[in-house]
């Protein structure tokens, strides 16, 4: 029974190539008994060659458009009206406001590939165009082989099932239940895959920048007046006394530092300091010596005459 088991298990594996074969080969013995029968049946009945057509939506459009509006809330309302008029929606949106109060919108739309470039051109028309970026990548080759892998994948599920049918031993169950545990989790990341695929040729995605246009002042508002020099000059003033309170202020600690150490050096320190005298009389063992004193100055001398 493993022997057979395991030969069923290759056999499941390579089966869809055996069924394009036994169509291939059945489809030749029909034309072999065609051409049996008549010549000219055949020749009447001769098909028409046909070209091969590429699936359709197998096209991913994505494109970017930056706009400058008056009002933002007003064009956003037109730009959600005309994907919803296209059998489209919104996605995702994101609203802020920059320092100077202007505000900002940021809007994924999703519409069919259909009026892509219906919708692109009347979302375009809304406003100041500033930056519009867009891109067409064709897919076609990714969607054909997924579509033939998930084919294949199903028809190899359906092969183990009927397998486990039929088998009659545990071990053969247990086998066959992780084989195909494996082959559902390959086939729902290929139709994953597959879904994926469908929603971006289906549906174009276009990226929407709504920012508010500034308000400009009036050309004679530009020249300043009196007021206005008024203005400006009292607040340099304010500006200026800010920062003299501000210097002062900070100087304010290190001055009161300075004059503590001042006092404490003139009431504590100071004091204690010792005084210079006047100098030690000189000490003999008679006594201290006299001091000097200055000679009396010579006085004339008058003879006497008698």
């Amino acid at each position: 029974m493993g022997i057979l088991l395991a030969a069923s298990l290759a056999l499941a594996g390579c089966g869809g190539a055996d069924d394009s074969g036994a169509g291939a080969s059945a489809k030749s013995a029909g034309g072999g008994a065609d051409v049996a029968a008549g010549p000219a049946r055949a020749d009447s009945a001769k098909p028409a060659p046909k070209t091969q057509r590429l699936p359709q939506n197998a096209i991913v459009r994505t494109a970017s458009l930056t706009l400058q509006v008056k009002d933002v809330p007003k064009a956003l309302d037109q730009a959600r009206a005309t994907a919803e008029d296209a059998g489209g929606y919104v996605g995702k949106e994101s609203t802020s406001r920059d320092a100077g109060g202007h505000e900002h919108t940021r809007v994924v739309l999703r519409v069919p590939g259909a009026t892509y470039d219906e919708v692109l051109s009347g979302l375009q028309g809304t406003g100041r165009l500033i930056d519009r970026t867009a891109q067409a990548e064709d897919v076609t080759d990714q969607v054909v082989d997924v579509d033939s892998r998930v084919k294949s994948q199903r028809a190899s599920v359906d092969r183990i099932r009927a397998l486990m049918d039929r088998a009659t031993k545990l071990s053969d169950v247990v086998t066959l239940e992780g084989e195909l545990s494996t082959r559902q989790a390959d086939l729902e990341a290929l139709l994953a895959q597959q879904a994926s695929l469908k929603d971006r040729t289906s549906l174009a995605t276009i990226t929407l920048s709504l920012s508010e246009t500034p308000v400009k002042k009036a050309a004679g508002d530009d020249s300043p007046g009196v007021l206005d020099a008024l203005t400006g000059g009292w607040h340099v003033f304010v500006t200026m006394l800010r920062w003299i309170v501000l210097a002062l202020g900070a100087a304010l600690p290190f001055a009161a530092c300075a004059a503590l150490l001042t006092l404490l050096w003139l009431r504590i320190v100071r004091p204690r300091l010792p005084r210079r005298g006047e100098p030690a009389t000189a000490m003999t063992a008679l006594g201290p010596l006299p001091s000097a004193r200055p000679a009396p100055e010579p006085s004339e001398e008058r003879p006497d005459r008698d």
